[in-house]
């Protein structure tokens, strides 16, 4: 039994790394594939990055997101307020 599950959860996955990677081969045109650099071909539409300046805003923002979600799930699982004084005992110490 134990091995029947362990079988069907390695298909499972198997089959969502196809899908993966079948969906990130589908993702851009043959037409935008031209205009797009040597390292981005295949994953992006569009005319492609028009100077270095693209680069960068990209890889800022791109770390922005990373940090924001890394904290959002961090304070999500473990909040840390511990002080007495923070609002939140303000809502939930009705005495």
């Amino acid at each position: 039994m134990v091995h029947n599950i362990k079988l069907i959860t390695m298909k499972r996955i198997m089959l969502v790394v196809a899908m993966l990677i079948t969906g990130l081969m589908a993702i851009a045109c043959p037409t935008c594939e031209i205009a797009q650099p040597r390292y981005l071909k295949g994953i992006t539409h569009g005319a492609g990055p028009q100077s270095n300046w693209d680069y960068l805003i990209i890889s800022v923002t791109a770390v922005i997101v990373i940090a924001t979600f890394f904290f959002s799930i961090k304070w999500l699982i473990q909040p840390g307020e511990k002080a007495v004084t923070h609002i939140k005992h303000l809502i939930l110490n009705i005495d």
